[in-house]
């Protein structure tokens, strides 16, 4: 009978470390999204950020812009001496977008 407590405690302790460590690794791993902007170079490897294309609800709304992209979810697509690369995929992406004529950045 102790040994039974004795090992629930410690499943119980294992599972609560095991949260905390995934919590904190997850906010190791957001993407700042509201700093990305500039000259974007679209890669089919190796790329900065993976990144998806919805229609709504957004991580980032995308402005495409010919010049001067400075402000945040502005974007010029360049195809050398890029700010970030990305990568466009349909699934496991870092963040999402969405491509706006207006108003870009974090919605």
């Amino acid at each position: 009978m102790k040994k039974r407590i004795a090992s629930l405690v410690a499943c119980v302790v294992f599972l609560v470390a095991l949260v905390f460590t995934c919590a904190q690794a997850q906010a190791k791993t957001k993407v700042p999204v509201g700093k990305i902007h500039g000259k974007i170079k679209v890669v089919n490897s190796f790329p900065d950020y993976k990144v998806k294309v919805v229609k709504s609800f957004p991580d980032l709304k995308v402005k495409v812009v010919n010049s001067f992209p400075d402000k945040p979810g502005e974007w010029q697509f360049v195809e050398s001496f890029p700010d970030y690369k990305i990568q466009f995929v349909d699934s496991f992406p870092d963040f999402t977008i969405q491509y706006v004529e207006s108003f870009p950045g974090v919605p």
